[in-house]
């Protein structure tokens, strides 16, 4: 199995979390699914000649992941939201790539189906926190996310754990060294901090070899309100989003509706998180909530220039 065997002795932040007892997956209440979403997808003019595309034998082996005992009845529940399937094909996913995730959270979402997928022809690497971060919050999900790992080995053994945060630990992989980068609902929290949104992309640009694919989906913002750079309610205005990674030195090439939800109209009292999985106000209009099902968000597609 190619592991890109170059980069392992400078992968020390393999020790980003220390191993811990085998953790368990909090079975959350999960709200009816939404309507399908309209499933169209666009691309600049003169890209689609380029576009990165899955191999007939990799969504075999999605699918099978996807249906397989390793993933948690919590997570798998949440499908009708996150459309795994069609979000990777759309990042052109190949089961032979070496792929990054940033930030795959205490829970691994994504760690289950990416993990297994790669682990036989590819390399999954979790770029999790910054393990000298002073951050609580930074380190039980570090730890919480190693515990996960460690209680399956013979689904998580080959997975490459490696820190990525602004702005201490930028640099989790050589350069050029990645096919994909992927990153679920993340862009808002750089956002939020001064400095950080552009220093991560700029991490996530180097890690890319040319030509590789950067995988971006978000919390969605009313395109006609005001636009907040800080993001404060967690959506992101989508064509800021665009600007803002293009001038990280990435093209944009695509994005898709896989991910959209007509019903949220993105104007909660508690931001994003008034919505499930997060219901932040409790039983407060719950129903109401879990009827609207999980946030509107763009999913968006970008590539490193070919030099």
């Amino acid at each position: 199995m190619p592991h890109l065997r170059q980069i392992a002795t400078t992968l020390a932040l393999t020790a980003l979390v220390s191993a811990g007892c085998a953790s368990t997956v909090p079975k959350a209440t999960v709200p009816a699914a939404p309507p399908p979403a309209t499933k169209a997808s666009t691309a600049p003019a003169g890209s689609a000649a380029a576009l990165p595309s899955s191999d007939p034998r990799s969504l075999a082996t999605l699918d099978a992941v996807l249906a397989g005992p390793q993933r948690s009845d919590a997570n798998r529940a949440r499908d009708a939201y996150r459309h795994p399937r069609e979000t990777l094909q759309f990042f052109g996913i190949r089961d032979s790539q070496t792929v990054l995730e940033v930030w795959p959270g205490s829970g691994g979402w994504y760690t289950e189906i990416l993990a297994p997928l790669l682990r036989d022809h590819g390399h999954y690497l979790a770029a999790g926190y910054d393990p000298a971060s002073e951050s609580s919050f930074a380190q039980d999900t570090n730890r919480a996310l190693r515990a996960k790992l460690d209680a399956a080995p013979s689904t998580y053994d080959r997975v490459t754990v490696v820190a990525l945060q602004f702005p201490g630990a930028l640099a989790p992989v050589p350069a050029d060294s990645v096919d994909l980068v992927v990153t679920f609902r993340n862009l808002h929290n750089w956002l939020a901090k001064d400095g950080a949104a552009p220093a991560m992309l700029s991490a996530m640009y180097s890690a890319l070899k040319p030509g590789g694919v950067l995988g971006l989906v978000d919390h969605r913002a009313d395109p006609a309100a005001p636009v907040d750079a800080r993001a404060r309610l967690g959506y992101v205005n989508e064509q800021y989003a665009i600007d803002l990674i293009e001038k990280a030195g990435f093209e944009f090439i695509g994005s898709s509706e896989v991910n959209a939800n007509p019903k949220d109209t993105h104007d909660w009292d508690q931001g994003v998180w008034t919505l499930p999985p997060t219901f932040r106000l409790g039983d407060k209009d719950r129903e109401r909530y879990a009827a609207i099902g999980e946030s509107d968000r763009f999913t968006l597609r970008f590539r490193k220039p070919r030099r």
